[in-house]
């Protein structure tokens, strides 16, 4: 199960942002037995999200047990001690509201969108099965089924997935985020529920878990709802989450797939990048050089490689941040007409490059810092938004400060602080760590008719 980390609602009016004020107004405290409490208050209308992350995710799997997080994920809607599997989401549409789970490298979430009233069945529920998950044998194997094929629809029988999977794996080297969430499948047929079992019981518990409530409530009707049904949880002792480092690798790498089912070629590369929470500084000029390259038409990507040179129908630049380890950087385009992969390659380069040599306009940061300040202020109008946010922030080494006054830290970014980011992170001769992989997703050769010969030996200039 997985869906988008920022489901954002936008209305029709902006709250005006100003400097030194927290954007979400989050109240914080913890229980006794460490279960990190988020309460932000929007009381707009009688409902709230109430999310629970576990600080452990795909990254965390012990060898050989791919996808177990994602696994596990689906396992605790599969019944207690004393509710029967699929009773736990029929409970919560009865009662009008709406439920799911999702998972990632560094963390697994479970909320619920509910009328305010229903809260604490709510949360009598999840407690229980933090602490008595109990799935009849015919469920847990069943379930196994289910991932397998949500592993050949989401991956196996989409050739881009596959693609994007197998440029992911030459990235991270020695560092489990080469290994897709999902798992891989032939462990995944392996899973036995003693495997399970002990995942569990090593995992989930209270002082491993942030529970975050959005809507109409305050940290101080929820305190003692915490305490009442979270509370009594038995605290666990948790293992270390040791993870390798990547070792520096001087080698360019370029991955070239051909197949039928591809029709237009595809440009890919990924970079390894740090986090917002070890380095925040680089990490928020990364944000703003991300906005300048892809914030739509007037964006440097589109208005120069769509619009004026037409070398590309599509171009992106992403960078994730809110990573345990490390984040990364993902551009990818599709070339127009009659220019290949390797053009639009070369034209992406030389957009980057201008940035390493000339840097970019203080009327372009400013311009970009007012565009994310202001989605920073319109996330505030949604109820499940926040919830996402924070908690997705937290369980990958950030603070509440660092999210409440992130519209504020930005806009000390200046065109000075985003060049060195440029420099330091894509730099082609002297790259962060390690090289980027590069890749080329391309029609097979009786289709592209020889184009694919134009880019199976990428010629690798040193500069």
């Amino acid at each position: 199960m997985k869906i988008s980390l920022f489901v954002l609602a936008f209305f029709v009016f902006v709250l005006p942002f100003s400097a030194n004020a927290q954007t979400f107004g989050a109240q914080e405290f913890t229980l006794k037995n460490g279960m990190q409490v988020v309460v932000i208050p929007n009381h707009r209308a009688p409902v709230v999200t109430h999310m629970i992350w576990m600080k452990v995710g795909g990254a965390d799997n012990a060898p050989g047990k791919s996808g177990m997080a994602h696994y596990f994920e689906h396992l605790m809607f599969k019944g207690t001690k004393t509710m029967a599997p699929g009773d736990f989401s029929k409970t919560i549409k009865m009662l009008g509201g709406d439920d799911n789970a999702f998972t990632g490298q560094d963390y697994t979430a479970y909320f619920e969108s509910i009328a305010v009233e229903n809260l604490p069945k709510v949360m009598a529920m999840e407690a229980d099965r933090l602490q008595n998950l109990n799935p009849p044998e015919g469920h847990y194997k069943s379930e196994k089924s289910v991932v397998l094929e949500e592993r050949r629809q989401r991956t196996d029988n989409d050739i881009k997935a596959v693609f994007a999977e197998q440029l992911n794996s030459m990235l991270f080297i020695n560092h489990p985020y080469n290994t897709p969430v999902v798992g891989w499948m032939d462990e995944i047929e392996k899973y036995e529920w003693p495997d399970v079992k002990t995942y569990y019981d090593t995992w989930y518990a209270p002082n491993n878990a942030i529970l975050v409530v959005s809507g109409d409530i305050t940290a101080e009707k929820l305190k003692p709802l915490a305490e009442k049904y979270y509370g009594s949880i038995p605290i666990k002792k948790l293992p270390p989450r040791q993870r390798p480092i990547i070792p520096p690798m001087p080698a360019n790498a370029h991955l070239v797939l051909e197949d039928q089912k591809i029709n237009q070629p595809m440009f890919e590369r990924i970079y390894i990048a740090p986090t917002e929470a070890k380095d925040r500084k680089d990490s928020l000029a990364l944000q703003v050089l991300a906005d300048i390259f892809d914030a739509g038409p007037a964006s440097r990507f589109y208005k120069h490689l769509v619009v004026e040179k037409k070398t590309a129908v599509e171009v992106s630049f992403d960078y994730n941040a809110n990573m345990l380890d490390y984040g990364i950087i993902a551009i990818s385009a599709i070339p127009a007409g009659q220019y290949t992969a390797q053009d639009v390659e070369r034209a992406i380069d030389d957009e980057i490059k201008d940035v390493l040599q000339n840097g970019v306009s203080e009327q372009e940061v400013k311009d970009s810092i007012q565009r994310l300040q202001d989605q920073g202020v319109f996330a505030r109008d949604s109820v499940a938004g926040p919830a996402m946010i924070f908690g997705q922030a937290l369980s990958t080494g950030s603070t509440i400060r660092d999210v409440e006054y992130w519209t504020e830290d930005i806009a000390k970014t200046t065109a000075k602080d985003v060049q060195a980011a440029a420099l330091k992170y894509l730099n082609p001769s002297k790259p962060w760590i390690r090289p980027p992989v590069s890749g080329y997703l391309l029609p097979a050769k009786a289709q592209a008719a020889g184009m694919a010969a134009d880019v199976q030996q990428p010629e690798i200039k040193k500069e």
